[in-house]
């Protein structure tokens, strides 16, 4: 039998409280020092098979993009559709809540006029109003292989700052290679990288762009770029959360 949008299995409520359980005082240190932070076991095994075995379903989807014909890399991804599976859309308010306060708090310390309301229903209207209204949330599909070059996820003018990657396949049983990269560009410095290890169920928030960083003289912006290695075995599904809709 397909999968479909609402045979994914949960409680909205219990979404809820997984999201406020996760040490936000922690995640919010590991933001502000490496511009990453992992939430260990967000999604069950279940639901992660669950919202991958949507990726054939094309009904769930807007678009489906393949990386090759476009010099992103190798592999392919789907947007989704509005409306949303549940547990995407139960997600993506949840997780906006948490991190709102910090894209605000970012902002200010960039001396970025821009704040951020402090429900995700308000800021996706503030994006509707302005032309953004195509769902960014999509689901990632790669083979042996296949690879994400570095890149940023901007869509239009109204872009949140933060956003959420969640690993869908188990590494070394589903699939090897296929870390999650992220680098940090500094003002007359060589990048930065980071490799973040996730597992099956953990989700990793990070910069889209940019994010400010302590100097000696002040704080000063450094820009992000996030990315996936090459897969070198098995099949690996990823889905983003993204808060800011497309034009």
């Amino acid at each position: 039998m397909k999968a479909t949008a609402k045979s994914i299995r949960h409680s909205a409520s219990d979404v809820v409280t997984r999201v406020d359980a996760i040490d936000w005082t922690r995640t919010t240190a590991d933001l502000d020092a490496q511009g990453s932070a992992v939430l260990k076991g967000l999604l069950s095994p279940e639901e992660c098979a669950a919202l991958a075995a949507l990726y054939p379903d094309d009904k769930n989807f807007r678009s489906r993009i393949v990386m090759g014909r476009h010099g992103f890399g190798r592999g392919e991804y789907k947007y989704f559709a509005y409306p949303l599976p549940d547990l995407i859309a139960e997600l993506r308010p949840a997780l906006y809540a948490r991190l709102y306060p910090v894209a605000n708090r970012w902002n200010e310390t960039m001396g970025i006029d821009i704040r951020y309301p402090d429900s995700h229903e308000a800021f996706l209207k503030r994006c509707h109003d302005a032309g953004q209204t195509r769902p960014t949330p999509l689901l990632l599909q790669y083979g042996e292989g296949d690879y994400n070059c570095l890149h940023q996820d901007l869509y239009g003018e109204h872009v949140f700052p933060l956003q959420v990657a969640i690993l869908l396949s188990e590494p070394g049983r589903d699939f090897s290679g296929g870390e999650f990269v992220l680098t940090e560009q500094r003002p007359r410095m060589q990048s930065r990288p980071e490799v973040v290890p996730l597992r099956q169920g953990d989700a990793v928030a990070f910069a889209v762009h940019h994010r400010p960083v302590q100097g000696t003289r002040g704080p000063y912006r450094v820009n992000l770029r996030h990315g996936v290695s090459r897969i070198r075995s098995g099949h690996r599904h990823t889905v983003g959360v993204i808060f800011h809709d497309a034009k």
